[in-house]
């Protein structure tokens, strides 16, 4: 009986030794990825009139968010929310690595809907950080193509 207990305290002990050690590795930060996408649905016919949630997806590294206007049950515009601030974004998008929206089906150069209207049948957040400050477009897919509605940078 001694002996299991001995053995149960060794073990226990080089657990919490190894635990003790293992614990920066774990504890060390990651970095954002260079090029990253999230897509959201639209809302189904029928949503009450108003702002609605369309989407939501956070992390460590922030907050995005898509709503939509509804009226008479159908979405009429959707747009970005970033970390609590909506994106009207500018007409023509800040500089994006094409490699990077190339990785994430974006057909280059991609179209551009009317300003302050976006519409399709699924929305895609691209997050570009791989020159300079990061940056944040919004599209809709029109088609077979995503057309680009709004942007911002972090």
């Amino acid at each position: 009986m001694t002996r299991n207990r001995t053995t149960a305290a060794a073990l226990l002990a080089a657990a919490a030794f190894g635990v003790a050690f293992a614990a920066p590795a774990h504890a060390q930060k990651k970095e954002p990825p260079a090029c990253a996408a999230v897509s959201f649905r639209t809302i189904p016919p029928g949503a009450p009139d108003g702002e609605q949630d369309a989407g939501l997806y956070k992390s460590r590294f922030g907050k995005i968010e898509v709503k939509a206007d509804v009226r008479g049950g159908q979405a009429t515009n959707y747009y970005l929310v970033l970390n609590g601030k909506k994106v009207d974004g500018p007409a023509t998008p800040p500089k994006l690595s094409e490699s990077c929206l190339k990785s994430k089906h974006v057909k280059v150069p991609f179209q551009k809907q009317a300003q302050g209207s976006c519409t399709g049948s699924r929305f895609r957040a691209v997050i570009d950080r791989s020159s300079g400050k990061p940056t944040v477009a919004f599209f809709g897919l029109q088609g077979d193509d995503w057309a680009y509605c709004s942007a911002t940078t972090m």
